[in-house]
């Protein structure tokens, strides 16, 4: 019998989904998460129920960060592989809460990091990054490639999800621990995260309160589906670098949509017009995303299938069936 694959982060929206991809494929799975209450503890629940369901999976509580805790799991599991999801997410809530960011995004990934290290026969470390590391690019009409620089994050969230990159690129040259960092952009869908826009602003058209839209509505953000997502993580996980190596990865749609467009297609989802209150940039945000996906495409064959004219009536549905 093969070793189980560890998937932290596993009661997030994009962890619950890569653990039952790999579940459905036959794998068993680990997962681990600390059920933070950054949001709603009843949805991550839902998720790790969901999961339960499923004679291979087994759910560990344990914060990343604790690190001989984790040790202690990948050393008793045998596990070779590990996707590695877990963060505090969040651009806003890190002005206000940076050292949740310091010890979930940095002491978190390198207690991941260390004890991938010590396990005998480690094959791959598939590790979140974001598409926020590339700081506030300028809509130049290209997509953001992995080559550009990602020198100037504007939000400390940023700035650690590019130290996780640079860690790893430290820790594949000293122990050769085959890695890939994956910058997602924007990913959105069932079970997806409140703190996200179409989440919210979902919740407040139904109830009859005006949305927020920020940056006057001129921004734009390559919304990716979550089914194209785990597509590129399962493929990326698949296809592991050569040992020594830190490869990163874009994960997106490719398709950058504005920030009215999107309202517009969830206003017709939902069937309600919003009441809009337009609001100036907020600190952290940035005016567009777009992902070059070359390399990913190169590498697995990735091709998003779901447009946001598909994805978010399905995220919709979700919405009335888990909330009434």
């Amino acid at each position: 019998m093969s070793p189980p694959v560890i998937v932290t982060g596993a009661a997030g929206f994009i962890g619950m989904h890569v653990a039952e991809r790999l579940l459905q494929r036959g794998e068993r799975v680990i997962g681990v998460d600390d059920f933070n209450p950054y949001y709603d503890l009843a949805l991550k629940a839902a998720r790790a129920a969901r999961l339960e369901a499923y004679p291979d999976f087994r759910m560990v509580e344990l914060d990343i960060a604790e690190a001989e805790a984790f040790a202690e799991l990948v050393r008793e599991s045998g596990a070779v592989r590990v996707v590695h999801l877990a963060a505090q997410a969040g651009v806003r809530y890190s002005i206000e809460n940076p050292f949740a960011y310091e010890r979930s995004n940095l002491a978190g990934h390198l207690s991941v990091m260390e004890s991938c290290r010590h396990q005998p026969g480690f094959e791959h470390l598939v590790y979140a990054s974001s598409s926020s590391v590339y700081g506030d690019r300028p809509g130049d009409g290209a997509g953001f490639s992995e080559d550009d620089a990602a020198a100037e994050p504007v939000s400390l969230y940023a700035a650690t999800k590019r130290a996780c990159e640079l860690m790893s690129f430290a820790y594949a040259r000293l122990y050769g621990i085959p890695q890939t960092g994956l910058r997602f952009f924007t990913v959105y869908g069932p079970w997806g995260r409140p703190d996200m826009a179409y989440f919210s602003f979902t919740q407040k058209i139904l109830a009859g309160e005006p949305i927020e839209v920020f940056g006057q509505g001129q921004m734009a953000r390559d919304f990716t589906y979550i089914d194209d997502i785990v597509d590129g993580v399962i493929g990326a996980l698949d296809h592991p670098p050569q040992r020594g190596a830190n490869r990163i990865l874009n994960i997106g749609d490719s398709a950058p949509v504005g920030l009215m467009e999107m309202i517009g297609v969830l206003e017709t989802a939902l069937g309600v017009e919003a009441r809009k209150v337009f609001r100036p940039m907020q600190p952290g945000d940035v005016t567009q995303t777009y992902a070059d996906i070359t390399k990913l495409h190169a590498l697995t064959g990735y091709q998003p299938k779901v447009s946001l004219a598909q994805g978010l009536p399905r995220f919709v549905a979700w919405y009335r069936q888990f909330y009434g």
